[in-house]
């Protein structure tokens, strides 16, 4: 690990946060999975608070589905001092996640470096895993511009982005960042990590129930 980012204080980056809680959970029975609770806190503080811990520059919420209640539960973060936590509503969430992260990159403000891109119904997801993401971005190669997960071979969130990739993204219409990751896969360090927590989500009952979750 690079020394640069031993802590999340020493850490030089200015990080945004794009936090994705606009779908429907069709397969939970139609529940908003940022609600979802773990010992007591929804999933949605839970990643708020360890995101906190590195003092982003933005940190924006994309709502959809269920956004009344969601952003009932932002409110009360708000007042409990998480201040910087912004909604954005997806006003056609129905075209699905693309159109969320879309919207959520064209709101973002220019003052920051690299911009995390994580899902809301990821409860192992704390601080250490953000934490490895900016160690993996601060030691990769000049031509590598995005962080990408990887547990068994399979994908994983968050992603981590520079602002250049960003930008590049933007100035294509209609583009989002799996698409381009697909087409230009040489700008992706793939960070092979034997960590479940960055595969590990809540789609289906059976999920709530393996990760201890409580829908109460």
């Amino acid at each position: 690990m690079t020394t640069a980012c031993d802590s999340p204080q020493n850490s030089r980056l200015r990080l945004a946060i794009l936090l994705l809680a606009a779908g429907e959970g069709s397969r939970l029975g139609g529940y908003p999975k940022a609600l979802l609770k773990k010992d007591g806190e929804s999933l949605l503080k839970r990643f708020c608070l360890s995101a906190q811990a590195f003092d982003p520059v933005q940190m924006l919420l994309l709502t959809g589905f269920y956004s009344d209640v969601i952003e009932e539960e932002v409110q009360s973060l708000k007042q409990a001092g998480l201040r910087q936590l912004e909604c954005i509503r997806n006003e056609s969430p129905e075209l699905g996640q693309s159109s969320s992260v879309r919207l959520g990159m064209e709101s973002l403000k220019s003052d920051y470096d690299v911009l995390l891109i994580a899902l809301c119904d990821q409860p192992l997801i704390g601080s250490s895993e953000i934490k490895a993401l900016l160690n993996q971005f601060m030691d990769r190669s000049s031509d590598q511009e995005i962080i990408l997960p990887m547990t068994n071979g399979q994908r994983g969130n968050p992603v981590l982005f520079s602002k250049k990739v960003i930008d590049d993204i933007l100035k294509i219409p209609g583009m989002v960042p799996r698409a381009f990751i697909d087409k230009h896969p040489r700008l992706v360090k793939t960070f092979e990590t034997d960590n479940q927590a960055y595969i590990m989500d809540a789609d289906t009952q059976a999920d709530i129930q393996k990760l201890g979750l409580d829908a109460i």
